[in-house]
């Protein structure tokens, strides 16, 4: 079975070392095991690496163990990506303060990744974020790119009891 490309957005990576979320920062070092284990490909682009090395220690460098534990594919920025996150801004799914969160969407899109995993509810995981990228994805010849969390990406596997 081919597994599943998911591009992880800094939120998540973020959430491996929340300990005001325990719920979250749990489901999160749940599914950090499974790509560890390869059942995953993961994929994270500059804007992630960028924001995990903008925070400030000793948090950095425990997300940066955390990243050295697994295999990911670092995305290489190009144009596409950036027309696509401006495509987003012009949809009006995003503001310009949020253009980060248009290049991750973009990098996804671009890179044929077949998921976003984020925790990000107020700018990704959201119902306009996702019919909007739906749309303009549509208009610009991309497929959906469907935006989930953590919690439903391992909640849902075959040795589920529920």
């Amino acid at each position: 079975m081919k597994k599943l490309k998911i591009y992880l957005d800094t939120s998540v990576i973020s959430h491996l070392d929340a300990p005001d979320r325990s719920d979250w920062q749990e489901d999160t070092r749940k599914l950090w095991k499974s790509i560890e284990a390869g059942e995953y490909v993961a994929y994270l682009s500059p804007v992630g690496i960028g924001e995990v090395m903008d925070c400030s220690e000793p948090k950095r460098s425990v997300l940066l163990e955390y990243l050295s534990a697994i295999q990911y594919t670092e995305l290489q920025k190009t144009d596409e990506v950036l027309e696509l996150a401006a495509r987003y801004l012009d949809a009006g799914i995003l503001r310009q303060k949020s253009y980060d969160d248009c290049q991750h969407i973009a990098y996804a899109c671009v890179y044929n990744c077949d998921m976003i995993i984020s925790w990000n509810f107020k700018h990704l995981v959201n119902v306009k974020t996702i019919t909007g990228v739906k749309s303009v994805n549509a208009l610009a010849g991309y497929r959906e790119m469907p935006i989930y969390t953590p919690t439903i990406l391992i909640s849902g596997g075959a040795d589920d009891d529920s």
